[in-house]
């Protein structure tokens, strides 16, 4: 005997995200300006944010398609790099100490 078709319907969601209203001009001012402590999305505070506008509670995966599906957006995680770091004082490390570390001297 043949096994049914058991998979779901096509499921829509029963509300729609007003795109171009807030992912405009609000979402490129960056997290500090949705009062975030550092300027960085992350899933818990875009939901977070879709919250405070539209009012929908929506899921750490539901966030995450609705970025990535809908949006079309992608992953981008930022470089991490000391606030001390001094471009020059490496270059001279590199140009001047390392040959010599190198060498053993």
């Amino acid at each position: 005997m043949p096994c049914a078709d058991v998979r779901p319907p096509d499921v829509r969601p029963s509300w729609t995200f007003p795109r171009s209203r807030w992912f405009g001009p609000r979402w490129s001012k960056g997290a500090q300006a949705h009062g975030f402590e550092a300027d960085l999305w992350t899933l818990e505070r875009v939901g977070v944010a879709v919250e405070r506008v539209t009012g929908v509670v929506l899921s750490r995966a539901s966030v995450w398609r609705l970025l990535t599906g809908r949006l079309g957006w992608s992953l981008q995680r930022p470089e991490r790099r000391a606030v001390e770091r001094d471009e020059s004082e490496i270059a001279r490390w590199i140009a001047h100490e390392w040959p010599r570390i190198k060498r053993g001297l």
